[in-house]
């Protein structure tokens, strides 16, 4: 039985095929299908667009799929980025132009009020049927500046709470442990794993 991860991001394939390495099926991402729709992220919150994406993609593929949707919420910024995360620093955003804009926003603000949360909601759907979503989230800080170089996204800027270094600087291997993404999929992985018994 084959598994779509609704997203053409690389990393993100990556990381949620490592953490679902164990499970009997087999893990392939949107880039295998090129006639598969682009849908259109316009949800209000993360579990919106998670769940979207999910029922869209199962529906047009006819098979199971799950579709993730990630936000980096701070703090000073009024839990901005987001929703907005991805696309934070306007058309044609990258990663370091993401990081540029938090780094150039929280300029004049101290590491004690540099507070954040990462969150992540992930939706699982066949066949256009909504299954299930799971939620998972990881509290840290803001750096004043970008450091390590593993990882994607905000990882360069993110030092988790109880750690001294950023996710990038930590490594895929020990982010994948503790993750707002990993403890997401712990639970939607139950939720696959169940409804593929009932096969």
């Amino acid at each position: 039985m084959r598994l779509i991860v609704a997203t053409r991001n690389r990393d993100k394939l990556k990381e949620i095929k490592t953490l679902l390495k164990d499970l009997p099926l087999k893990v392939i991402s949107l880039n295998n299908f090129s006639s598969a729709p682009e849908v259109r992220e316009n949800g209000r919150t993360l579990e919106s667009n998670a769940i979207k994406k999910a029922v869209q993609i199962s529906k047009f593929l006819k098979t199971l799929a799950v579709a993730d949707d990630s936000g980096l919420e701070i703090e000073a910024l009024g839990n901005k980025p987001g929703v907005y995360s991805a696309r934070f620093s306007g058309k044609g955003a990258t990663y370091k132009s993401n990081n540029e804009k938090v780094l150039r926003l929280l300029q004049d603000i101290p590491l004690s009020k540099r507070k954040a949360c990462f969150r992540c909601v992930i939706a699982v759907a066949d066949k256009g049927k909504l299954i299930g979503a799971a939620e998972g989230k990881i509290k840290g800080r803001i750096t004043q500046r970008p450091l390590g170089n593993t990882g994607f996204g905000y990882d360069p800027i993110f030092i988790p709470n109880g750690y001294k270094k950023t996710f990038a600087q930590l490594g895929i291997n020990r982010k994948n442990k503790i993750s707002h993404r990993s403890k997401a999929l712990v639970k939607a992985k139950k939720v696959i794993e169940e409804y593929v018994l009932t096969f």
